[in-house]
């Protein structure tokens, strides 16, 4: 183990938290991961974890508990609204991990969650980080109930809105990119064999195994405003509105079953990239604090996971913390810019189609998928 890092300090108790917790832990490292809430209450629906999460997930020890409580699947199928194939789409398999794993988002955090506890974390919920001396050799921190740490690394994994690092880095704006998710879910449908994808003029309709007696429905669309919040009351006939564009069997029967506002998971879709380095003395940056990119490819999640591999890695090698962080950069950077962009294009296309405009010459979805999807079965 690096004997110059000892004892970390995580802000942020999400799947990238988690996920360094238990890399960390495993690597003999004292972890104190401090989450804002004061219990965990996770917020989503499904998340698709494609063929590179997973093998990430194994090098934490947890990818086979993720298959066994989720839903493993090929390629996603991509459709015209009336159901026709027109290709397939996703991260090619590697090893014996299958291109895609579907799961509730509640279900892998309880799984990551146990498996930090078990290797050991420390846990302070309901505060973060109040101010913070980020020096060459340590950081000092103060925390919101007063209490106080000094610490050899602390990371910074809070999410698009980090305040940790506003602090180290100054104000980042993420960006809107026009466009909205919607995700709802629904007893497994019987014949739901893989992921389906259904392209229309106004939006894209997506359904997701997510368990062995559960799936989802995802909708992108483009709701045309700065801040394009839906009241409550508006939700439900939305979503049933964009459903009832795909005459497609599988989406509209789905459509009755369409009833209760605080089970539609709805958000706006932000992407924020920090400029290189994510590292200030003793302090980096991982997840969408760092990298946040919207789902065009579902890799955000998995990106988060494999920064915190990559840094577990990392820090049991006898490399100075400097160039121990660099070498963090070399490993990350360009990976995850890759995802960033290429889902922004991706969402780009997508709301040109929804405003009924040409895509760019050259512009091929299916192509920019493969070639993206592809490049993650890289190692990390």
């Amino acid at each position: 183990m690096n004997n110059k890092i000892k004892k970390v300090l995580i802000v942020g108790g999400g799947i990238g938290g988690l996920s360094a917790g238990i890399g960390l832990c495993k690597a003999g490292v004292h972890v104190k991961i401090a989450e804002l809430q004061s219990q965990f209450n996770v917020y989503g629906v499904g998340i698709i974890q494609q063929a590179n999460a997973l093998r990430a997930l194994d090098a934490l020890g947890v990818a086979d508990e993720a298959m066994q409580h989720g839903s493993p699947y090929a390629a996603v199928k991509m459709c015209t609204p009336l159901g026709h194939v027109i290709g397939e789409a996703g991260t090619p398999p590697i090893g014996r991990f299958p291109s895609h794993n579907g799961i509730s988002r509640k279900i892998l955090h309880d799984i990551l969650l146990k498996a930090t506890t078990a290797a050991g974390a420390e846990f302070k919920m309901g505060t973060t980080v109040d101010t913070l001396n980020n020096q060459p050799d340590k950081v000092d921190v103060t925390f919101t109930d007063g209490s106080s740490g000094t610490y050899d690394l602390l990371i910074a994994a809070d999410g698009i809105n980090s305040r940790i690092r506003t602090m180290e880095f100054g104000e980042y704006k993420s960006n809107y990119v026009g466009l909205s998710v919607w995700r709802y879910s629904f007893k497994r449908l019987a014949d739901l064999d893989t992921g389906y994808i259904y392209f229309g003029k106004n939006s894209k309709i997506g359904i997701i195994p997510m368990t062995a007696n559960t799936c989802y429905m995802f909708i992108v669309s483009a709701e045309g405003a700065d801040n394009p919040f839906i009241p409550a009351h508006e939700l439900i006939p939305k979503f049933k509105g964009y459903m009832q564009e795909f005459p497609v069997a599988m989406i509209q029967q789905l459509i009755e079953q369409v009833t209760n506002p605080k089970e539609v998971n709805y958000r706006p879709l932000e992407t924020l990239q920090l400029l290189a380095p994510w590292y200030k003395n003793r302090v980096v940056v991982i997840g969408d604090a760092a990298h946040a990119t919207i789902p065009q490819l579902g890799s955000g999640a998995a990106l988060a996971i494999e920064d915190a591999v990559v840094l577990s890695e990392l820090i049991q090698s006898n490399t100075d913390v400097p160039q121990m962080l660099e070498a963090f950069m070399q490993r990350r950077y360009q990976r995850c810019q890759m995802v960033v962009d290429a889902s922004e294009t991706l969402g780009k296309w997508e709301l040109m189609m929804f405003e009924g405009k040409s895509l760019p010459e050259g512009a091929n979805v299916g192509a920019l998928m493969g070639r993206t999807c592809g490049a993650l079965t890289a190692p990390i």
